[in-house]
This record gives C-alpha cells, structure tokens and sequence, in this order.
C-alpha cells in the first residue's frame, strides 16, 4: 500500500517543485505526494504571512487523514513570519541552528507524531544554486558566468546569505532583473535534477531522507 505525503507550501512554484521534481522521486518508494498551498484566507491562496493560517491547514489535513498519512511544510527561512516560542529561537545567531529550533516550536506546537515540519535555508532559490546547468539553459554567458562565481564560493547552496540584501533570490534578481520565481524556477530546478540537488543540499536532502523513512 502506497503512503501519502501532504506538503503544505507557500505558493505556486513551491508547489510546481513538489509535482514535478519530488513527486516522482517519492513514488519510487511507494509514497504519493500532495502539495497543498497555504490559504490564507476564504478563497485565497498563497504567501505565507501568518502562523494562524499555517497551524489551521496542517490541523485539518492531520483531522482529515488517516494515521497513515504524513504532513510536513516547505517554505522559506527568509521573510519567515513569526512562529510560536519565540524566546526559545529568536536570539539564536546561527541560521541553521535558529531554524532547527524553530522546527522544534512547530512540533511542540501541533503535536502529532505525523507531523514532520521543515524551513527551507534560507529560501526556495537556495536549491537553484546546486549547479551552474539549470542557469545554463537559459541566460546567455556573461550571466551564467556571474552566477557560477556564486556558487563556487559556497559548498553548500543552503549557506548562501550573507545579508537580506544577498538571500539567493535578491542576488537573481539583481543578476537577472527578468528572473520570475513561477516562471524559472522549476524549469531551472528540472534542468539540476533531484539527485544534485540533494547531493549538494545537505539540509534538504536530510529532510527528504526523514520522510521517506518516516512513511514506510
């Protein structure tokens, strides 16, 4: 019996991402996947700008499922609103240590064994920065030559922000002013593939890993 795997996201091209590149990597071990963006209002949907609207989407879909089913988050560190117990975070200096303890504020907060939270370091385009191939496709030579300098100078992609001004999508934007999150950053991830993203995103890669262990 295939499991399933409830994904709540901040909007469409996380969403695109959960369909197109771990979909498919998930059914090879039997577990379907099914990506619900955040609403944030009665018919609306999309942004995350509010814990409430979070915490009520994952309630109903762990009220609704069987106990068989998993539900987890993906949505960015950066511009993250402000999450339950934030005394024990807030003041944390390190990013990647600050955001394992905001998790843990989101487990202590729902409390179900089912549920697997997790924030993206430090945002959705972090991933895009796995290789220099998914750029490649798509801007010409003095662009890819910029943003290859950016990804030689990190090991891991997940690091890259060294201020707001510097998160991975504001230095797209800055490189490519066209760049549009929808409209490139699927195709640009499709173009990496799942397994070098993983390779290079440690972080993420240990989130997946969870999953599927936590479903089978």
């Amino acid at each position: 019996m295939k499991k399933r795997l409830y994904i709540v996201v901040e909007g469409q091209s996380e969403e695109e991402f959960v369909n197109s590149l771990l979909a498919p990597y998930f059914l090879s071990y039997d577990i379907y996947i099914f990506p619900m963006i955040i609403h944030t209002s009665k018919g609306h949907k999309g942004g995350f700008v509010n814990y409430h609207h979070l915490k009520n989407d994952i309630n109903k879909l762990l009220s609704s499922q069987g106990k068989d089913a998993v539900v987890t988050t993906f949505f960015d560190f950066f511009r993250c609103p402000e999450l339950p117990y934030k005394e024990k975070w807030s003041d944390i200096p390190d990013h990647t240590k600050r955001v394992t303890e905001m998790e843990a504020a989101l487990n202590k907060d729902i409390q179900d064994f089912r549920f697997i939270p997790y924030i993206q370091l430090h945002e959705f385009e972090a991933l895009l920065f796995s290789s220099g191939d998914g750029f490649k496709k798509y801007f010409d030579e003095k662009t890819n030559k910029t943003l290859q300098d950016i990804i030689d100078l990190y090991n891991n992609p997940e690091d890259i922000n060294s201020s707001p001004d510097n998160a991975p999508s504001k230095r797209l934007l800055r490189i490519v002013p066209e760049y549009d999150k929808v409209i490139y950053g699927n195709i640009i991830a499709l173009e990496i593939g799942i397994k070098t993203i993983l390779n290079r995103c440690p972080r993420f890669r240990n989130w997946i890993e969870k999953l599927i262990t936590h479903c089978n």
